[in-house]
């Protein structure tokens, strides 16, 4: 009797150390954005374009991002110079041009020694007319969309 409950404890036991999730390690640099789409919403033509991707290096190794590139020339995006240590924060400015009426939608994509070498992050809105019109049309605009 005494081997049949210690057969069952070391079972259990054995079960419930299975059944815990294991953290897995990643080796190597990683990006962990706190959104990869910024949404402008609806601005005013010739407004301020410049945002910020904010970014954590959540991996073990210096995260170092060699190139960003925008999906057009009315997307200019600058990268951080320099080296994103383990557990720090860096970010990706973004400048829209805002001197184009009407929605778009962009891509900036990321080279860097990330585990996930190529990054594609967005960016998206709607510019509006200059501030020319009466309140009725302000409202007609925002219906609209």
């Amino acid at each position: 009797m005494k081997k049949i409950a210690l057969l069952l404890f070391v079972s259990v036991f054995t079960l419930s150390m299975n059944a815990q999730e294991e953290t897995v390690k990643v080796e190597g640099p990683v990006f962990e954005f706190e959104t990869e789409t910024i949404d402008y919403g609806k601005i005013e033509k010739d407004s301020d374009g410049l945002r910020a991707f904010v970014f954590t290096n959540i991996g073990n190794q210096p995260l170092v991002i060699n190139q960003v590139k925008g999906s057009c020339g009315c997307t200019v995006p600058t990268k951080p110079e320099d080296p994103i240590m383990p557990g720090e924060k860096g970010e990706i400015k973004v400048k829209y041009a805002t001197n184009r009426v009407g929605g778009f939608s962009k891509t900036v994509t990321i080279t860097s020694n990330a585990t996930e070498a190529r990054k594609v992050i967005r960016i998206k809105g709607i510019v509006l007319k200059a501030d020319t019109g009466s309140v009725v049309e302000k409202e007609k605009a925002v219906i609209s969309y």
